[in-house]
């Protein structure tokens, strides 16, 4: 299990196309706490393709979905997924298909 990021909190957008719309205005209280269950690192070009289309089933994210959820306590446990060398990354609480359900954009990010 990765170290959690205490307090930490994004703006997790309901089944996003693609990175685009993750990245729009939203309302500082309409953060979520969340916990970083596991780092996936992706070459540049599975990153790429991962960014363009969050609509496709992924068989990394359906590896791990069983790391991911929501506690008791109302924070999200989320797969971090960037590319290669990038300290910026998707958050990710993926369904147990492969599908993603929830997404946030985050940077600085540690390695």
């Amino acid at each position: 299990m990765e170290r959690p990021y205490v307090n930490s909190r994004a703006h997790f957008v309901r089944f996003p196309s693609r990175l685009e719309d993750l990245r729009r205005p939203y309302l500082w209280s309409d953060q979520q706490s969340y916990s970083i269950a596991k780092t996936i690192t992706l070459a540049r070009i599975d990153y790429e393709n991962f960014i363009t289309d969050f609509c496709v089933e992924r068989q990394y994210l359906e590896d791990n979905a069983g790391l991911c959820g929501k506690d008791a306590g109302g924070v999200l446990h989320c797969l971090l997924i960037r590319q290669r060398g990038s300290h910026d990354g998707v958050l990710v609480l993926p369904d147990r298909r492969g599908y993603v359900i929830l997404a946030a954009y985050i940077l600085g990010t540690e390695p």
